[in-house]
């Protein structure tokens, strides 16, 4: 039950919570896990049969379509023949053809371009880059569990700060400021589990007590627990009350090279919301009209947490990080 409301002032300090140490040893913990090479690139509803996607990914320029079954297609988003710019070309008949010379690519290997393993999940598409993660490749991402696609209502935010991935997945292993922080969303919350330093992997979780604002006075109460799959992901998974099974993901997809000297990532955040109400297959049939608002809650909450991120990065780019 939500207690009585208080002051945004009066509510109780969580800085004695939120050791430095306890958020470094989480992020440790998850930026030590592999990733397969595996990068969240864009909203699976982006990448499309009539015209390709061009996104960055660590520095490297890659382009993605649909062929006419609907698979996704990705590789290099440069033209081997003179450099052309994959992503202002076209798709005709499941082939990306360049608009300078003509080359048409189905996806295959062809007159130098190489493509990528693309995945579609449904909800994301991810492309593997084996030679920037450099770690041993896997046949798929490590993809969360969600609610069935057919069975929820999502939607896709992306947003782009001036920091690393792990100052992205810092913000979410900590999870004490969200009621500071973001007083428009978040009343009562309180992290009631918190893993060690030394915890088995299926262990690893932040679990916490929270109400979500959701119109005027009134307040959901859930009880919600972090995870961290890979090292540029975590994932909140409502695991009591209202949308039980509903997650929130957020993946942190670098967009400049490693070491770069203003480096930008890429917040690609899905939320794939369920329930067991009758009324939620109304809410489902209006899924289109539902994901702007979704979409814009999370731009207003990552508004402040790339803030957090950014802020994080120039602390520790200068040598000045308490944590």
């Amino acid at each position: 039950m939500r207690r009585a409301r208080v002051a945004w002032e009066e509510q109780r300090p969580t800085w004695r919570q939120a050791r430095p140490a306890s958020i470094a040893a989480a992020l440790a913990r998850a930026t030590s896990r592999p990733s397969g090479n595996w990068y969240v690139v864009a909203d699976s509803r982006h990448v499309r049969e009539d015209r390709p996607l061009g996104r960055v990914v660590a520095g490297t320029e890659v382009v993605l379509w649909r062929d006419g079954e609907g698979v996704p297609h990705a590789g290099p988003g440069s033209c081997p023949h003179l450099g052309a710019p994959l992503k202002d070309s076209a798709v005709r008949c499941g082939r990306l053809v360049c608009h300078w010379h003509g080359l048409a690519l189905d996806g295959r290997p062809f007159a130098g371009w190489e493509p990528w393993p693309a995945h579609d999940d449904g909800v994301l598409v991810w492309v593997r880059l084996d030679h920037v993660g450099g770690e041993a490749p896997t046949e798929a991402p490590v993809v969360p569990e969600r609610p069935s696609t057919a069975d929820a209502v999502s939607a896709v935010y992306t947003g782009v700060g001036r920091c690393e991935p792990q100052d992205v997945v810092a913000n979410r292993l900590d999870p004490w400021h969200g009621a500071w922080l973001h007083p428009y969303s978040f009343v009562d919350l309180e992290v009631v589990s918190v893993p060690g330093d030394e915890v088995a992997e299926e262990d690893d979780e932040l679990v916490v007590d929270v109400s979500f604002k959701v119109a005027g006075r009134a307040v959901v109460p859930v009880t919600a627990a972090f995870t961290a799959p890979d090292p540029r992901t975590v994932v909140m998974r409502i695991v009591a009350g209202e949308g039980a099974g509903s997650v929130v993901e957020t993946h942190a997809t670098p967009l400049t090279g490693a070491d770069h000297a203003r480096p930008r990532t890429a917040v690609v955040e899905a939320v794939v919301a369920g329930s067991d109400r009758r009324g939620f297959a109304f809410a489902r049939a209006v899924a289109p009209l539902l994901r702007p608002a979704m979409r814009a809650s999370a731009r207003r909450l990552w508004k402040d947490d790339l803030a957090y991120a950014e802020r994080r990065w120039t602390l520790r780019s200068t040598g000045r990080f308490p944590g």
